[in-house]
């Protein structure tokens, strides 16, 4: 055990040397020639401490979560971890956020000259725009695109367009929603390591998923609720292909009729979860173009199923509606991201050096995740190793197969990671780009002994990076 946490800590010492690393090394290259971009490297943020209003809420939070979380997580009924799970994330995304006021904060952050609220006023003909939308992602264009709404797809900004159809326009509205949806993010994880890994997982990961320093960014970033979609496309297909969307445990006990009833039920609701799973994972690929690379956890989360050949129809018919719906309207995905590709070049991304930012992107990764990630990673990697022969058991099989099940789903969001580095279309900013994948990362957590300890790290670094930092997003 004691060569387990030296083990443990010596993982995290070399994380947090990478760290140090890209942050003196990126220092020294802003300094001479400012092909960086950034303020803070690796961060896209300045040094600036300061205190606010989420103070006192933001500590609170951190010490209740500390010293109750791993209890009650252990504790209290299902349904009501779950709840608790997305408030206290909710909470401790809010008094982050609020760190630097309502308007720095919550209010401004989607308003700048660079997000979706920008173009609120160009969508007053939705499908003309849709059209039309291609027209405007290169630099030179007529009326070009913000930076953020010319590298995504348009069902980004068509989200903030139709808050404000219905009356939630604004930075405040859509700053609310970015963290009230984005916190549901937590929730779709424990749900999916509950039905491939099971509950004992599911619950030690909680408080890890709860009190993550990537609530930092979270907070009004639209990517935190980019990654809330992609979470809950694959929570619905994790439970599809186990059947755990329609599994009671009574279920063995009825009659002949009840049984086949109950069967019946449990059959359509298998058949709606992976046709909803395939309807988000539709719309994930028009929030944005890099969270394909989420095939990556879809196919990991496959190999851990057992319904895959009565799943995949319904999950690719569902996966087909959205790309449908947007191609009818004139919009063409791939020539898109042709020209996405090409504005990217132009600006900021073509001059950022990619021998730092390929492994510099891997160091503030570490500071969205916390050490105590990169730890738990380290165990996950040797029960995958030591257990392989365990990965393909059912998880309610006898054996330790849940541990080597758990650490094949938070690897497989690390190779999407790794893909998303390689390909050179992340050079910094990671921090909020690649959030969507940092969720997952997260429940390595569960691996961890004397989780009270790692917590604490882990509000720790949160609370430092707040309160030194002035963060771009």
């Amino acid at each position: 055990m004691i060569r387990d946490l030296l083990r443990d800590l010596g993982a995290a010492l070399a994380a947090a040397l990478l760290v140090v690393t890209a942050v003196l090394v990126g220092t020294v290259i802003q300094r001479e020639d400012g092909t960086l971009y950034v303020g803070w490297p690796p961060l896209y943020a300045v040094a600036k401490p300061h205190v606010g209003a989420g103070t006192p809420a933001a500590l609170a939070v951190a010490v209740a979560v500390v010293a109750y979380g791993p209890a009650l997580a252990a504790r209290l009924p299902w349904r009501a971890l779950l709840a608790a799970a997305w408030a206290t994330a909710t909470a401790w995304t809010f008094s982050l956020a609020l760190v630097d006021g309502w308007q720095r904060g919550i209010a401004g952050r989607l308003t700048t000259q660079y997000e979706y609220l920008q173009v609120i006023g160009r969508f007053h003909d939705i499908p003309g725009t849709l059209r039309d939308f291609t027209h405007h992602i290169l630099i030179d264009s007529p009326g070009h695109w913000p930076a953020h709404v010319a590298g995504h797809p348009p069902a980004a900004p068509l989200t903030f367009v139709l808050l404000d159809r219905i009356g939630l326009g604004g930075g405040g509205w859509a700053g609310v929603w970015c963290i009230t949806v984005g916190a549901t993010a937590c929730v779709a994880v424990l749900v999916t390591v509950r039905v491939l890994a099971g509950e004992v997982l599911a619950r030690r990961a909680a408080p890890f998923l709860v009190l993550a320093p990537a609530a930092v960014w979270m907070g009004t970033s639209a990517d935190g609720y980019f990654a809330a979609v992609a979470a809950w496309a694959v929570a619905l297909l994790a439970l599809a292909v186990t059947g755990g969307a329609g599994r009671t445990d009574g279920a063995g006990q009825t009659g002949g009729a009840g049984r086949t009833v109950e069967m019946g039920r449990a059959g359509h609701r298998v058949w709606a979860a992976a046709f909803g799973s395939g309807l988000l994972f539709g719309l994930t690929c028009y929030l944005s173009y890099g969270l394909t690379l989420f095939a990556v956890i879809a196919a990991g989360v496959l190999v851990l199923g057992r319904e895959r050949v009565r799943v995949l129809p319904l999950l690719f018919a569902g996966l087909a509606v959205v790309p449908l719906v947007f191609t009818l309207a004139g919009f063409h995905w791939w020539e898109a991201y042709r020209l996405l590709v090409e504005r990217y070049y132009q600006g900021a991304g073509g001059l950022r050096p990619y021998g730092y930012w390929v492994w510099a992107n891997l160091a503030c990764t570490v500071l969205v995740v916390g050490l105590a990630t990169v730890a738990g990673l380290r165990r996950a990697g040797v029960a995958l190793v030591r257990q392989r022969g365990q990965v393909l058991r059912r998880r309610d099989a006898p054996g330790p197969a849940a541990e080597p099940r758990l650490a094949l789903l938070v690897y497989a969001a690390l190779l999407a990671l790794l893909a998303a580095d390689l390909s050179g279309m992340s050079k910094a900013e990671t921090e909020r780009i690649w959030l969507p994948f940092a969720m997952w990362l997260l429940a390595a957590g569960a691996f961890l002994p004397r989780p009270r300890a790692w917590l604490a790290a882990q509000a720790t670094l949160a609370l430092l990076l707040n309160h030194l930092l002035l963060t771009g997003w």
